[in-house]
Order: C-alpha cells, then structure tokens, then sequence
C-alpha cells in the first residue's frame, strides 16, 4: 500500500496566535517535517480544511481559517463542515482504494479521531503520528486527551507512529 499524508486542520487559527493548541511549537515542527519528508519522496499529501460557522476562528475566509502551509501544484485540499473529512466531501474518491493514511493534524479527539475511524471504516490502513496531533486543554490537560485518542485509535486498529519512524 502506498502512503498518503492527509493533514486534517492544520489551520493558523489553532497553532498561531492568538490561542495556539498547547505544544503549537513541537506539533507545528512535527508536522513540518512529515510534509517535508511526503514531498521529498513523492507521497501524495491532502490538506483537510474546517469550514466553521460565522463568527467561528476558522470561519471561511477568515485569517484562522488559512492552512498553514502552502500548497503546492498536485496537492489537494477537501473543505469539510463536520468532525470526519469523509463526511460530504470527495475524499473518499480522492485517496486510491489501496492507499494507507498516515494522519496528522488538529484537534486529536475531534477531527483527527473521527477522520482516522472513517479512514479505517473505509479499508485503509491508517497510522497516526505520536507529536503530531494536538488538542486544547479540556475537562483534562491537552496531552492528556491526545494519549487516549491513540489508545483508543490503536484498539481500533489504527497504528501509532512517531515521524521517525514514517516515510
């Protein structure tokens, strides 16, 4: 199978000012690597996109609803309005029926959960990368949630990977 990188909300909204995930610097630096490292070998990479509603930091348009990183001739971007970036968008048809996906991004028990469930509902292989995935502090600190997002991604038979161990 070959991979795909699929950045799930890697949007400035949430790891830029003003109210940057906790960790925005090693999560951000994380990433930067893995989408250096697909594009140096020719990894196909999908950027996902959150649509938020009016008044929302990343409502369409807006300066947090721009990705972070710029996107280059070739790659794709699916704008979603819901958790899953299966849900009402062409990804499924995009990603080729053999393709592994490798998942990287925001928010981990949000739309890095939901999108990795789908992936693997959908046949794929899904591994999500450990550091590269983040959430804001909640009923329990950031880290916290994260670490039982891959606990229960990995019962369900999503591997977990560090960037090290990727393409």
């Amino acid at each position: 199978m070959s991979p795909v990188l699929l950045l799930v909300d890697v949007q400035r909204n949430m790891l830029q000012p003003p109210e940057p995930v906790p960790e925005a610097e090693t999560v951000s630096a994380a990433i930067d690597t893995l989408l250096k490292r697909a594009r140096a070998t020719g990894i196909p990479v999908i950027f996902v996109r959150n649509n938020g509603g009016e008044g929302d930091p990343d409502a369409p348009g807006t300066p947090g609803w721009e990705l972070v990183h710029e996107v280059l001739p070739g790659e794709h971007v699916i704008d979603k309005h819901s958790p899953s970036a299966f849900a009402g968008t062409g990804l499924a048809w995009l990603l080729p029926p053999t393709a592994s996906v490798v998942v990287a991004g925001m928010q981990s028990e949000w739309c890095v959960r939901e999108t990795s469930l789908a992936a693997v509902e959908h046949g794929h292989s899904v591994t999500l990368v450990r550091g590269a995935h983040a959430t804001y502090d909640g009923d329990e600190p950031a880290a916290v949630i994260s670490g039982k997002v891959e606990a229960e991604l990995t019962a369900a038979g999503v591997r977990v990977a560090t960037p090290s161990e990727l393409f």
